[in-house]
């Protein structure tokens, strides 16, 4: 019993570990859409959302580690799900997505209802 209780830990801990390293690439270049749009960047933050949050909440936001995401925004607010992003909840570290990609994020989970 124990061994399989310690072998739950060790692996919660590793995915959490390597969720808060993200998949972050500060070649930000790279990721800018082509073309020129007045200086503005677009975020996808579905795309944001699959590298920072699938591991935990799943490929389809469905749940895993972390809970489902499908109906968040029946639940929270735009700015209350920037919040959790911005400061963590519950396993949830904080700071994982930042900026611009952070608000896209929120807006676009808080449309999931």
């Amino acid at each position: 019993m124990k061994r399989k209780l310690f072998g739950f830990l060790l692996g919660t801990t590793l995915v959490f570990a390597l969720a808060a390293c993200g998949g972050g690439d500060d070649d930000n270049a790279a990721n800018e859409p082509a073309g020129d749009n007045g200086g503005a960047t677009t975020v996808n933050a579905e795309e944001v959302a699959q590298q920072n949050c699938a591991s935990c909440h799943g490929k389809d936001l469905a749940g895993g580690a972390g809970p489902d995401l499908t109906k968040v925004g029946s639940k929270y607010s735009q700015d209350e799900i920037a919040g959790i992003i911005e400061n963590g909840q519950g396993a949830m570290p904080g700071g994982l997505i930042k900026g611009e990609e952070k608000d896209a994020v929120a807006a676009w989970l808080a449309e999931k209802k």
